[in-house]
Parts: C-alpha cells; structure tokens; sequence
C-alpha cells in the first residue's frame, strides 16, 4: 500500500447529525413527512445559533433533509462556511401512518378502536417505517457525507426519530426504545467522528439548549459534551 494510501486510511472526518430547530405548529399536528411546516422565529433563533457554534470549525459540506423545516435550519449553516446546501431523501423524517392527526397521550388517539390495528408491534414498529430501514438510510447518508467532507467537517440537518434511530444502531442499543428517553433536543448535535472509514465516537452538545422551551426539557438532563468511544 503506498503512504498516501495509509494516510487517507487514517483520516479524520467529523460529521455532524443536527435536529431542526422549533416548528411553527400551533395545532400541535404529528406533521411527519407532510409538507409547508416551517420553523418558528425560535426555531430560526436556534438555528443561527447553531451556525454561529460551528462557525469555526472546519465544515466543508452541508446537506440537509428535503422538508422545509431542515432546509431552513441548515440554511445559516451553509452560508456560514460558503457552501451550496444538498438535500438528501435519506435524511426525511421517518414515516408514520398518524401523519396529519393529533396523536399523543390525553387526546383521546388510543382509546379509538381504528387505530388499535397500528399498535400491535412496538418493536418494529407496526404503525411507521420499520427501524432497521431508518437505519439502512441514514447509515448511507452519514458514509455518504464522510465521503463529501474526508479529513473535514459535514452537517447533515434531519430529524428526532431518525438521528436517535441511527445512534442506537451505532451504539449497539436496541433500537425500540421510549420515545420520551431520547437524547436529541432540538437543534442538538450528535457527532460521528470517522478514522478513514470506520466510525470511532459519537459525541452529543445542545448549543441551543437555552431557547429550547422549559417543557420539553422536563427532567431531560444537561448535555455534558461527551459521548462513547469505540475501540481503535
């Protein structure tokens, strides 16, 4: 093998998975993949903090999910570094079949016999895209990213359920979980850091953790800025 070869096997690539800021959503909708949601001015409060975290570091390559709320979060980010932004489909927001309703626990959702057939197999799960595709697609899209930016900087803009899906799968967690123990607030960071082609940590940081609303931070824990290493 020659040394240019060696070393590029050895390259550091960090790759940045950011959750969108806040959505303009005052009906309290489960928008899903549903077009025309877009951030709120808190949401583009989070996301200029979040170029202004990142501004000095060496990012070479911006992409984000194709919805209006990841393009507008990514877009600071992007001008920031004086890069054209991507969109990647493998980055959307995972698939749900109560997309457009009002579903969570008080409104009255899983007392409604219609929906019980959706609610048969949490491990999969039965009522949205299966966790083993999320994990197929954003698995691609973070290597595709490494690919974009080696020896340099990526963000990638996406959403809560897949960023958490794609961490369990690289922390070889269990990938059904309780939706309420996520660790991905809005606008957070989850880090990959890539030797060559293998991924070597995952790091977590909320730079906008101060203008996340109070309640949806209710007994989360601070982030410390740490993560889990693998073995070199």
């Amino acid at each position: 093998m020659s040394s240019n070869s060696s070393s590029a096997g050895q390259d550091i690539t960090v790759v940045h998975l950011m959750r969108h800021g806040e959505v303009d959503n005052p009906g309290g909708v489960l928008y899903g993949r549903l077009p025309g949601y877009h951030l709120s001015e808190l949401g583009r409060q989070m996301a200029d903090r979040v170029a202004e975290h990142l501004a000095s570091r060496d990012v070479t390559y911006a992409v984000a999910s194709p919805l209006e709320r990841a393009q507008e979060t990514a877009t600071p980010i992007a001008k920031a570094h004086g890069l054209d932004l991507d969109s990647d489909e493998r980055l959307i927001e995972a698939d749900n079949i109560f997309q457009g309703k009002t579903f969570g626990v008080g409104d009255g959702a899983l007392r409604k016999p219609a929906n019980w057939k959706h609610l048969v197999n949490p491990f999969k799960p039965s009522w949205g895209e299966p966790y083993v595709d999320i994990v197929v697609r954003m698995k691609g899209a973070l290597d595709a990213a490494r690919d974009k930016a080696r020896g340099h900087e990526a963000v990638l803009v996406s959403h809560q359920l897949p960023i958490w899906i794609v961490r369990s799968y690289v922390e070889r967690r269990r990938l059904w979980h309780d939706p309420r123990k996520r660790e991905c607030t809005l606008a957070s960071l989850t880090t990959f850091t890539y030797r060559g082609d293998r991924i070597v940590s995952v790091g977590y940081t909320e730079p906008a953790r101060d203008l996340v609303p109070a309640h949806l931070l209710a007994g989360a824990k601070p982030a410390k800025g740490g993560g889990k290493a693998f073995g070199a």
